[in-house]
């Protein structure tokens, strides 16, 4: 695949949970958008609670984005189920696998404790066969002995194609809402907050438990419904619901839906993220990922993900 599409898929294939309805509404300004707000919000606002302070969190939040870094400096048992679907939605590659990562001061190890492989997933070669594989492995697997600096970042080339493609998947996954730098047409279109593309979009906050019933505040960015053609050639972001835990406004989870369609390529995409917390540190415990893409010059590629991480230990 080309750069071109290759900095398309990076950027949206791996960053990427429904709101109840508002009982009373409110609004708020913020950056020219208009936010609606439950009745729980509604009540806090009138005793502090302050709506584009909250706001201004969801964008320069940063737990998120120390949570995947965490992985790098912990050790941990992970249930990889990779699975590719042909065009009637049977299975035609998979790979699941146990692994389990050792972590020696700032340094890493993986070991594969259990793979099934059925179908052409990997070449024969032995590299992956298909490019959501591809980024997987990059994302959650670990080759060799791999060392990090004292923040848990793995130096990289910084002139390399690879290392700017995860540098943009770092922008969209952990700072939703801003522009993405060097990704073909949809870079700006990802900008929910921008005067250019907010204006497609009903955001909201509201008080919920999380699934495991942990309370927060969650905010939600949902595309407009009705809009027309012109206008939802703008739109890549479909909706993006973010849960902040009361307590320490860390993210305890996160659910992306992404799509856009032109001529020459497609894709449909869809995330959700859930945390836990150990060693005092936010880690990822749940990654799910349901996805298709039609890019020139390769088939359509249709592919689900569950990664499960778990039996966390401290660095030796």
């Amino acid at each position: 695949m080309s750069h071109f599409w290759k900095s398309i898929a990076g950027a949206v294939v791996l960053c990427l949970l429904q709101l109840q309805p508002l009982t009373a509404q409110d609004t708020a300004r913020y950056k020219g958008m208009t936010v609606n707000l439950d009745e729980v919000i509604v009540a806090a606002k009138r005793i502090g609670f302050d709506v584009n302070s909250f706001i201004k969190r969801v964008e320069d939040d940063t737990t998120f984005y120390r949570a995947f870094k965490n992985l790098h400096i912990i050790g941990f048992n992970a249930d990889n189920d990779i699975r590719i679907l042909d065009k009637k939605g049977a299975v035609q590659a998979s790979l699941k696998s146990l692994t389990h990562q050792n972590v020696n001061g700032r340094c890493r190890t993986m070991q594969v404790k259990d793979e099934k492989v059925t179908g052409d997933f990997y070449t024969r070669k032995g590299d992956y066969n298909y490019y959501t594989a591809e980024l997987y492995g990059n994302l959650f697997f670990t080759k060799g002995t791999v060392c990090v600096d004292a923040s848990g970042e793995t130096p990289e080339n910084a002139g390399g194609s690879l290392a700017r493609h995860k540098a943009q998947l770092k922008q969209l996954i952990f700072n939703p809402g801003k522009p993405i730098r060097g990704v073909p047409i949809v870079g700006s279109k990802v900008a929910i907050f921008s005067n250019d593309v907010i204006r497609f979009y009903d955001f909201s906050i509201t008080a919920e438990n999380y699934v495991d019933g942990t309370p927060c505040y969650v905010f939600s960015a949902k595309t407009k419904p009705g809009l027309n053609r012109i206008d939802r050639a703008d739109v890549v972001i479909d909706e993006l619901i973010t849960y902040f835990n009361k307590e320490n406004f860390e993210i305890v989870g996160r659910t992306y839906a992404l799509s856009y369609k032109t001529m020459l390529f497609d894709f449909n995409v869809k995330m959700n993220v859930q945390m836990t917390k150990q060693f005092g540190l936010l880690i990822p415990a749940l990654v799910t990922y349901n996805g298709t893409w039609d890019v020139p010059f390769k088939k359509r590629e249709t592919a689900v993900f569950v990664a499960k991480f778990y039996d966390f230990t401290a660095a030796e």
